[in-house]
């Protein structure tokens, strides 16, 4: 419960370090920039989410232990800081030189936020990841795990571990994550600087938020029908475009925002509602 608390508190000053930056953006660049900063972050807020889980199952697969989890993520922040700008800074050169490009951004995140909210819940084994095989036979590698490093000497050989090997796995994840979430911020700015902030102080949180949710994770498990419907509101705000048709940044930020909501407050009522009916179930039984 102690190691909660201290997470939300670090989650809280993240949010409250954004909300700065939002005062900041707003007063120098004007109110529009803000908006649009606020929206960018309440949409790679939502969607980082989704990719908090598939965190959770690649260290469950490997049998990662928390102070272990800890080190993997803080390297995983640092790289996705930098793998984003790549992404982001080339992602915009793209947009700039071919403006179509957004509508193929669209399709893609209609057809993921689709695929999100109907398709079934597929097992899925990360020790089976291409990535992890790619690693291991690129890299010389030990046998099994050295506590929490990333690369050994033995033998007058460096050696990488596979904790280095899961390192990869994350920032794999990451960026395939990025696919969705970086176009999804294009729907409301195409500055660089709106659309860079909004995404590092988003994942500047979310090493706090790893541990909240991987204790409350089961009252959560439906907000990803959420982060689906995010997926295809920004997919249809980008297509909109082709008809000249442009969702205003308030409206945009006031159903990001509902959104986000009533999935949380959804998956409360509904994880309650089964955790009765499972007491209920067990007192029947006895």
């Amino acid at each position: 419960m102690q190691e909660i608390k201290h997470s939300l508190k670090w989650v809280c000053f993240w949010i409250a370090m954004a909300f700065l930056c939002f005062i900041a953006i707003w007063f120098i660049k004007g109110s529009q920039s803000g908006l649009e900063f606020a929206a960018g972050y309440l949409i790679e807020l939502s969607l980082s989410v989704d990719n908090l889980f598939v965190f959770m199952s690649i260290f469950l697969a490997f049998g990662i232990r928390e102070e272990v989890q800890h080190r993997v993520l803080n390297w995983g922040i640092i790289g996705a800081i930098i793998l984003r700008f790549i992404f982001i800074f080339f992602g915009l050169q793209l947009v700039m030189a071919f403006e179509w490009i957004l509508y193929i951004f669209g399709a893609i995140l209609i057809i993921n936020g689709i695929k999100m909210i109907v398709g079934k819940d597929e097992e899925t084994k990360p020790e089976d990841s291409r990535i992890i095989r790619a690693v291991s036979k690129v890299l010389p590698m030990t046998e099994g795990f050295r506590g929490k490093k990333f690369m050994v000497h033995e033998n007058g050989r460096r050696l990488f571990t596979p904790l280095f090997a899961i390192l990869c796995l994350v920032e794999g994840s990451d960026i395939i994550f990025a696919i969705d979430s970086v176009p999804a911020v294009f729907s409301v700015s195409t500055d660089l600087i709106i659309v860079y902030s909004s995404n590092i102080f988003a994942i500047l949180g979310l090493r706090q938020m790893y541990f909240v949710l991987e204790h409350i994770q089961e009252r959560f498990q439906y907000v990803k029908y959420g982060v689906g419907v995010l997926l295809m509101f920004t997919g249809v705000k980008l297509l909109s475009l082709i008809f000249d048709f442009h969702i205003s940044t308030v409206a945009s930020i006031i159903i990001i925002f509902s959104v986000i909501l009533i999935s949380v407050i959804l998956s409360l009522v509904i994880s309650k509602k089964q955790e009765k009916k499972g007491l209920a179930e067990e007192t029947e039984d006895q």
